[in-house]
């Protein structure tokens, strides 16, 4: 009895230590900005939808550390300046652990500067390359940039024998910065730019670019550096004025939702995309062909709707922290971003991950797989 009564008191004295409850009991905070109205709610849907749909499950089997994970999500409605003042409250009003978030490049790029200011963890899930080269200390991301998607087209191309092309970009974010990658990548390829045209995102029309491109000497391609409804007005003037050349488009225009704008309108047309966008059609053998049927059939059996790899995106970001906290057993800041950068072979949606101190993106070339869209459709055209 007097052995019951001692243990009972340390008990009472161990739970009355300050932080020895709060800190077991508190829920692991993850602060999220994402794009669900404006121009990027295409992205930013499935993103929020996925991030909700995997922490539950989490939940339901009993957390992480013992402790639940509360999702504390916000709508910066595709706009760069609320996006900031949205991190802004994350890290000093909600005092989260890390954040997912930045579904298109603009509002991605607004919130960097005050999570690398407070040292807190950022998964990106917006394209830009210049998120993280030069390597930034808190900033991890996970689509495939901009430079990867000119070089894996421009080097398509390039075999193909299309060394004279002209190129249509979007004048903001995402398509502002592909342009710049992919004018470099061109330069170290030896591949002619022979017309650069570009169009506003809410452009009705870009005839104009495209009859320039047309009329261009010996233009051999085309290709439109884009995201959301840009390209599908692009696409749909390419075959109002009859323009014949090859065209090619980004991994911004990889999703269902996109084809349906254009419908046939884009057949023929090519683009890189990760392996998510054909699923079922990877080789048995293909070491990513399970974890993204795994994710389509439980994302389209909850909401009744085709997967895109937006919400990918915010999955693999999610499996990457949870794998990191589970790696450290805390949610120390520091000690969780290192966790973070320890990465390594990771397969994801985007394909396998490797991080480094010098590589805070850790997907390569041969993540991406060259696409066809045929009757409306993706087909693998590796």
């Amino acid at each position: 009895m007097l052995a019951f009564i001692r243990w009972l008191a340390a008990v009472v004295v161990a739970l009355l230590r300050p932080g020895a409850v709060s800190a077991a009991a508190e829920p692991i905070r993850i602060g999220s900005f994402l794009s669900l109205t404006g121009p990027y709610a295409v992205m930013g849907d499935p993103e929020k939808k996925t991030l909700e749909l995997y922490i539950e499950r989490l939940n339901a089997a009993g957390g992480v550390l013992g402790r639940t994970i509360e999702l504390i999500a916000f709508d910066d409605a595709s706009d760069p300046a609320r996006a900031a003042s949205l991190m802004k409250r994350l890290i000093e009003s909600e005092r989260v652990d890390f954040v997912i978030g930045g579904s298109g490049t603009p509002t991605s790029l607004a919130a960097i500067p005050l999570a690398e200011k407070a040292g807190l963890p950022y998964l990106s899930l917006g394209c830009g390359f210049q998120y993280i080269y030069p390597v930034k200390t808190s900033v991890f991301k996970m689509p495939h940039p901009d430079r990867l998607v000119a070089e894996k087209v421009l080097v398509e191309m390039q075999a193909r024998g299309l060394t004279r092309i002209g190129l249509l970009s979007e004048n903001v974010g995402f398509g502002k910065s592909g342009r710049e990658q992919t004018v470099q990548v061109a330069v170290r390829m030896g591949i002619d730019i022979a017309a650069d045209e570009s169009y506003g995102p809410k452009d009705a029309d870009v005839t104009a670019q495209l009859t320039r491109i047309k009329a261009t000497p010996d233009v051999q391609a085309l290709f439109i550096f884009g995201t959301g409804a840009g390209p599908a007005v692009a696409i749909r003037n390419v075959r109002q004025i009859g323009l014949s050349l090859p065209v090619y488009l980004t991994h911004g225009v990889a999703s269902k939702d996109f084809l349906r704008l254009v419908g046939t309108a884009a057949d023929g047309m090519r683009l890189p995309a990760a392996g998510l966008a054909v699923a079922e059609q990877l080789a048995d053998g293909d070491s990513q062909k399970a974890m993204v049927l795994d994710y389509k059939t439980l994302y389209e059996a909850a909401f009744k709707e085709e997967v895109s790899q937006f919400g990918g995106h915010a999955l693999d970001a999610l499996n990457i922290a949870v794998a990191a906290l589970k790696q450290v057993g805390s949610t120390d800041k520091a000690r969780f971003r290192d966790a973070v950068e320890r990465t390594a072979n990771y397969m994801g949606t985007g394909g396998s991950v490797t991080f480094s101190p010098s590589d805070h993106l850790g997907l390569k070339l041969e993540s991406l797989h060259m696409v066809e869209v045929r009757d409306g459709a993706f087909a693998l055209s590796d």
